[in-house]
């Protein structure tokens, strides 16, 4: 089923957001030292769970890279996944909050909160747990919203509904990957159906024979100025070696025919999987050497000439890792550590350049209550990456 928006009146008004006083986490620089979270996090952020895997704890190589900034701390949004869009000539930075059913706009080169849209409901612009976000063209963002079991696109850079899709097929939908395609775009979606919980109340991850739609594809596209969306197939492996028993986020290089897919399965081995565009298993994993927390966010620097670097998060609850891995050959190039982003689910990476990021930057989402962003210089610094044609 396809919803098309553009002749329904937009549900929500953007949502001014007032500012608080507050005090920046130690170390880490603070986008808006005038506001605050509505109310205190669950926990302090350096009191964890029995069964947290830290990164003191474990010898993981890395290299330090300091946060070029934080955005002020919201606990009660729950930050999952940041995308980021230039609008006259001014870089904007977004992320989806699950918890308060929003999508939360900042500055992208300064980090500061602007305003918030949503709202909790399944109507036009209103969203039920947003995850997985990405924008694309500086013209169109999709969001998937879990609860809603659909994807939800929105015009650049008004923010106003397009259309909705894949409620009729999607069961419990977290990341996606978006390209163009003949025309219009295609948007990938992982869906983590599971088979109930076990007595511990643990997901049940249903048969190898059965995970063969863990991910669809939509086509999507404007006609005469109506969006329309159609679902146009399904794909997942079914064997041990290549299958995805707990799938989130995924990301694409269509010059190299290559699809890269998160096992977020411990028990298994947390990896990132080799598929190709068409979703069939490559018979190669990467990072099985590397990943020791939990494999999540996927990016990818693209340089002029056919090279650049994936850039994945192994999700430590203190620090995360942010591996990465040489684009085409898939080898291991290096990994870094912020001073204090930690607990990362999604990633973004704009290699356009600005005035405050001339070679382009990577935000990653901080303990689910902040993005933090990196400048590439110094990412590239700290590993000696060779210079990135643009």
């Amino acid at each position: 089923m396809t919803i098309d928006f553009r002749s329904v009146p937009l549900a929500l008004a953007l949502l001014s957001l007032a500012a608080c006083t507050t005090s920046p986490r130690a170390g880490a620089p603070a986008a808006d030292a005038s506001a605050t979270p509505t109310a205190a996090a669950d926990r302090e952020p350096d009191e964890y769970e029995d069964d947290d895997v830290l990164l003191r704890d474990h010898d993981v190589p890395h290299v330090v890279v300091g946060e070029a900034f934080v955005t002020v701390s919201t606990p009660d949004d729950n930050i999952d996944s940041p995308a980021s869009w230039i609008e006259g000539g001014r870089r904007m930075l977004v992320a989806t909050a699950k918890a308060t059913d929003q999508l939360v706009v900042y500055d992208g080169a300064t980090g500061k909160r602007l305003r918030a849209i949503g709202g909790t409901g399944d109507g036009p612009g209103q969203l039920r747990r947003p995850n997985g976000v990405a924008t694309i063209d500086d013209r169109v963002l999709f969001v998937v919203e879990r609860d809603n079991r659909r994807v939800q696109a929105f015009s650049l850079p008004a923010l106003e509904p397009l259309v909705s899709f894949g409620q009729d097929g999607l069961r419990q939908p977290y990341g996606l990957w978006v390209r163009p395609h003949d025309g219009g775009y295609e948007v990938l979606v992982s869906d983590a159906y599971m088979d109930g919980e076990d007595a511990q109340g643990e997901d049940i991850v249903p048969p190898l024979a059965r995970l063969d739609q863990r991910f669809r594809r939509y086509q999507v596209e404007e006609r005469d100025g109506a969006w329309r969306a159609r679902e146009t197939g399904t794909f997942g492996d079914t064997t041990a070696a290549g299958a995805i028993r707990v799938p989130e986020s995924l990301f694409g290089d269509a010059a190299n025919d290559r699809l890269l897919v998160a096992e977020e399965d411990v028990p298994t081995g947390t990896r990132l999987r080799e598929y190709d565009l068409q979703g069939r298993y490559r018979g190669r994993d990467v990072g099985a050497g590397q990943y020791v927390a939990q494999a999540e966010g996927i990016a990818l620097m693209q340089c002029a000439d056919g090279s650049g670097w994936w850039v994945a998060s192994d999700q430590f609850a203190d620090r995360t890792v942010f591996h990465l891995f040489d684009r085409t050959r898939l080898t291991h190039v290096g990994s870094f550590a912020g001073k204090v982003t930690g607990l990362t689910d999604g990633v973004w990476l704009d290699a356009r350049g600005d005035a405050r990021f001339p070679e382009g930057v990577f935000y990653a989402s901080h303990l689910d209550e902040a993005v933090a962003a990196f400048d590439w210089r110094d990412i590239a610094a700290a590993l000696k990456l060779p210079a990135c044609a643009r």
